[in-house]
């Protein structure tokens, strides 16, 4: 019995470090490495009164990150507008929607309305936390965001919904999820390198593809759900994370998509977007993928490739959100 009780907690503390080496590393590359932006310059904008305005930290929640910034043009003339949100990255651990402004901003200049959204991050403070609890925090901000924004004048009739890394996959959740009871129709995503599907064998910069126990630990954590080494083995946890795993809920409905990711990414495992993009291709969805062959998590070897995505990016805001 003692021998059984310390070999139960041998594998309770190695799942814990998986999980414990996921959560840092996620969080640090994430946060550091998707700020970095090569051709700022090309991609720049103009910011002043004349441009837009922000409204900060308006709430969505109780809760203390339910926080969101509103960006609005300065002309508010027009009869509609397009909404462009932005999910920070992070790793679900850290990170703030003050560190996208740049990105807004510029959204904004191009005439749109443009909303950075806070989501409680899981820490110390907040274990109860999974990637599904922050998706349904994302869900129960959009009718904030749309009521503030008709507030103020600018009534929205379609919208972007985007981020990268830990955001990208709230963004993916929350287009193919979510967008049948968004209060304003989703008409395309964009995103970078967010982790769009849990199959433990894809998971291996983490180990997941050789240890059960970690990846029943890890998938348990960002789910919320229970599941076991046993599923794992058996491949028996479709249902366990099908709330987190965008590339599930792809349908023949699903929204234009145009996603990035690093070939060398050890972050969101590179071999985890191919079922997105299976999916895409399965149900036929308008979609453009760019692979960046000499990238990590934070694209950042492929400038070329950078710039190719972003005039894309402005091709589909032209095609699915034209500024009217």
């Amino acid at each position: 019995m003692r021998k059984e009780k310390k070999s139960r907690k041998g594998k309770i503390m190695w799942g814990l470090i998986y999980v414990t080496a996921f959560v840092v590393t996620f969080a640090v590359s994430a946060a550091v490495k998707m700020t970095y932006q090569p051709l700022a310059k090309k991609f720049s904008y103009q910011w002043d009164d004349s441009v837009g305005k922000i409204y900060s930290d308006l709430s969505y929640g109780d809760g203390e990150a339910n926080k969101f910034d509103l960006y609005v043009p300065a002309d508010c003339s027009r009869k509609s507008y397009g909404l462009v949100v932005y999910l920070h990255a992070g790793g679900f651990t850290t990170g703030d929607k003050s560190g996208d402004a740049d990105l807004l901003k510029r959204f904004c200049s191009m005439g749109y309305v443009a909303a950075g959204i806070n989501y409680t991050l899981r820490d110390e403070n907040h274990p109860e936390v999974s990637v599904y609890t922050q998706s349904q925090e994302i869900k129960a901000s959009i009718p904030f965001v749309a009521k503030e924004a008709e507030k103020r004048g600018y009534k929205l009739d379609r919208m972007a919904v985007s981020g990268g890394s830990a955001g990208g996959c709230l963004a993916l959740l929350y287009a193919y999820r979510d967008a049948d009871t968004s209060p304003v129709p989703v008409t395309m995503v964009f995103e970078m390198v967010g982790p769009a599907s849990f199959h433990h064998e894809d998971w291996t910069p983490y180990g997941l593809d050789k240890s059960p126990e970690a990846a029943a630990d890890l998938f348990s954590v960002m789910s919320g759900n229970s599941i076991t080494e046993e599923m794992i083995r058996e491949n028996d946890y479709e249902d366990e994370v099908k709330d987190i795993s965008a590339y599930m809920w792809v349908n023949e409905n699903s929204v234009p998509t145009l996603c990035a990711y690093g070939k060398y990414d050890r972050v969101c495992p590179y071999q985890s977007a191919n079922h997105l993009i299976d999916a895409l291709k399965r149900y036929q969805v308008p979609y453009d993928y760019i692979e960046f062959p000499h990238s990590g998590h934070g694209l950042q070897n492929d400038n070329k490739l950078y710039e190719a995505f972003m005039e894309k990016l402005d091709e589909y805001l032209n095609r699915y959100m034209p500024v009217e």
